[in-house]
């Protein structure tokens, strides 16, 4: 029959449990330190739409056969102008949807009637190649707000970008894969 007292039973109790819930929280720290420092952060392109010219280089130059750089409509900065110059070729012959008044090559930018005067423009990705041209447009003589992103889904984030190489302005950069998007503000 033991004559220790109870309380320091419990007492020993409580010290050996925390020393073991000590020792395995200090486990887990270094494991999750250990793990966090050889965790490399992700890197991919993209461009900087305050440095972009719109030089038609991303269509040229990426390496797939479709550019991952497509044009992005800012909706918030837009005018809904009915004279359009980021959809309208310069000095068009009508105001209307007919393609020899339309800047893009390919038809990539719908126009759709609001309300007198004002018109949506709207871009549809799988026409747009990238040329720039309705950006240079918009940033010439609108408000610019059309503007040229990569896009992930498409990109093969090259170790060295073909169109990162070409861009005259250094409008290409890298950016941290949690925050892949650089937006144009107003």
């Amino acid at each position: 029959m033991t004559n220790e007292n109870p309380d320091n039973q419990s007492r020993r109790k409580f010290l050996r449990d925390g020393f073991w819930v000590a020792v395995l929280s200090a486990l887990a720290a270094a494991a999750a330190a250990v793990l966090a420092k050889g965790r490399k952060k992700k890197y991919v392109w993209q461009l900087d739409p305050a440095k972009c010219i719109a030089c038609g280089n991303c269509a040229t130059h990426c390496v797939l056969n479709e550019s991952a750089v497509k044009c992005v409509h800012a909706y918030a900065m837009c005018g809904y102008c009915d004279l359009c110059t980021g959809y309208f070729v310069p000095e068009p012959k009508a105001l209307d949807t007919a393609a020899e008044n339309q800047l893009c090559p390919t038809g990539a930018i719908k126009r759709t009637f609001v309300e007198d005067p004002y018109f949506e423009y709207t871009i549809d990705e799988r026409l747009c190649i990238g040329c720039g041209k309705c950006v240079k447009g918009c940033s010439a003589f609108g408000n610019g707000s059309l503007f040229l992103q990569v896009r992930h889904d498409r990109c093969l984030n090259c170790n060295e970008c073909a169109i990162a190489v070409a861009c005259p302005t250094q409008a290409f950069k890298r950016v941290d894969a949690d925050n892949p998007y650089l937006l144009k503000g107003k």
